[in-house]
Order: structure tokens, then C-alpha cells, then sequence
């Protein structure tokens, strides 16, 4: 869907002004933890890889098992170790963005790699300050396994009835 039919929310606004302006925050209660849901045995995501808690894959093997309080620590320390100082990095114009932009490029990051978003249309924009143009970059990332998602589509445009999506999130704080 094109960004200029993505409007904002009110559902967005008021996760903006919950997060207390903090992206990871963000981020992570309203685009995660929604979508990756939580399950805390590993298990083998739609392209085969072990998964476990809140969608990690770093280091995990099938058999393991982690509280629900590990799974959100792992989640808060990666999400701000891992993907924001990255992003941070490799887009010098990461502290200017809108705090909506900020979540929905952690989110994606989590979801891709930082790699991918680092060298990816939505960063170069990002670098222009043209966060309206990322944002709708940042929808593009709709595949796994080479094939168009329904899921991925909802996660990176509108969401649904009961989760935000990164596009929906991302043009409500422009």
C-alpha cells in the first residue's frame, strides 16, 4: 500500500505518548512483542530457523527453554545493544528523527537484520530526512523465503485489528 494512504492513529498516537519519547520502548511494546507474540520454548520460524521469546534467533538451538521474564530482558538488551546503536551508526540522522520513525527502524532492524535496513532505501532517505519516504521504504520488507508474506505485509503497512503496523506507527509522529 503506498505510505500516502497509511494515516495516523489515534492507536499509534497514543503508543507515541506512552513510550515517554523512548524508541526501544516503543518499539518493542508496540511493534515486537505484538508480533513476534511470546514462546518460550524454541521452536522453528516460517523459514526453518530456531526462534525463541519474542522472535530471537541469536545463538538459540532447538530444546531451549527460557522464563518469560529472560525472554523480555533478552528483548530490551538486544533491541538497544543490538539494532538502535547500530541504526545510530550507520545513519548519522537517527537522534533527529521522529521518535516514530525511531521505533518502527528498531523494529524492522529486529525483524530483518541491521544490515538490511543499514543498507536499505529507508536509510538512505533517513539520511536525506525525508522520514516520510522511509517510512514507505521500510514497507518493502514484505518477503521470507523469497516469497511475499500476508503477515510481513500487515507487520510493515497497516497491521490489523489487533496490532499496529511499522508504517502505521512510523507516519503518526511526522
Amino acid at each position: 500500500m503506498p505510505i500516502n494512504k497509511i494515516k495516523p492513529t489515534a492507536r499509534a498516537k497514543r503508543a507515541i505518548a506512552a513510550s515517554g519519547g523512548v524508541a526501544v520502548v516503543l518499539a518493542g511494546t508496540a511493534l515486537v512483542q505484538p508480533w513476534e507474540g511470546l514462546r518460550t520454548s524454541a521452536y522453528r520460524d516460517i523459514v526453518g530457523v530456531a526462534t525463541v521469546c519474542y522472535g530471537e534467533t541469536k545463538g538459540v538451538k532447538m530444546g531451549d527453554s527460557y522464563s518469560k521474564q529472560e525472554c523480555e530482558e533478552m528483548l530490551w538488551q538486544r533491541l538497544k545493544a543490538d539494532y538502535e546503536a547500530p541504526l545510530r551508526r550507520c545513519i548519522a540522522t537517527f537522534d533527529a528523527a521522529p521518535v516514530s520513525w525511531r521505533a518502527a527502524s528498531i523494529s524492522l532492524a529486529y525483524n530483518v537484520g541491521t544490515g538490511a535496513v543499514c543498507t536499505s532505501t529507508a536509510a538512505t532517505l533517513a539520511r536525506r530526512q525525508d522520514w516520510r519516504g522511509s517510512c514507505d521504504a521500510m514497507t518493502r520488507f514484505n518477503r521470507a523465503g523469497g516469497n511475499v508474506v500476508t503477515g510481513l505485509v500487515n507487520r510493515r503497512e497497516n497491521g490489523d485489528a489487533a496490532r499496529m503496523g511499522e508504517a502505521e506507527l512510523c507516519v503518526s509522529g511526522l
